[in-house]
């Protein structure tokens, strides 16, 4: 009798183990992803705004406390599109933001290649909204571009990773858990 009644529990307890361990309950970790991606021009140029999502972990965040820098690294290419050629390149760069966090100020430092500018901040927030937007990037001027040709705009998100001193990632683990890359995103357009 005993048997029976576990025999007929069993369905039960695997449908909730299944629940349990499934991608869905999952999402407190979920990979990062490059969103919002708008490319518009001004009088001149040709620009890019993009966010990452998901892009920060709490080991992450400690680590940032506890003086670790994190660089964010876009990956930006353009290119002509040729339907009876190979693609043409036309801009191809490597952007970089970098955040650092001072105890003595209690501030964040967001380092932005693409400006040669820092700034600072007090909120952890902020300095991540910082860190994982791309504001208006320049990526070429309008007289490379030819009006109703077609052009890919391709875009990726990589966490570099940050050499420390003095052997210290033997003693932070954890760092090697940081790793990420974004799939590439790829946006067709006509100008």
């Amino acid at each position: 009798m005993f048997f029976l009644h576990v025999f007929r529990l069993l369905p039960i307890f695997f449908f909730t183990l299944l629940l349990v361990t499934s991608p869905v309950n999952a999402s407190a970790e979920q990979d990062p992803t490059i969103e919002d991606i708008v490319i518009t021009t001004s009088t001149t140029n040709l620009l890019l705004f993009a966010t990452v999502q998901n892009s920060f972990t709490k080991e992450m965040l400690q680590g940032v406390r506890n003086g670790i820098p994190i660089t964010f690294r876009f990956t930006i290419v353009l290119d002509k599109i040729r339907s009876a050629w190979f693609d043409l390149n036309l801009a191809e760069m490597t952007i970089n933001h970098t955040l650092h966090y001072d105890a003595v100020k209690q501030s964040y430092q967001v380092d932005f290649s693409e400006k040669n500018k820092t700034l600072l901040t007090k909120s952890l927030s902020r300095a991540k909204t910082l860190m994982a937007e791309l504001n208006g990037l320049n990526i070429t001027s309008l007289d490379k571009l030819h009006p109703d040709e077609r052009y890919a705009l391709q875009i990726k998100a990589t966490l570099v990773e940050n050499t420390l001193p003095l052997g210290i990632h033997y003693v932070l683990p954890f760092t090697s858990l940081w790793n990420f890359e974004t799939d590439w995103r790829t946006i067709e357009f006509r100008y």
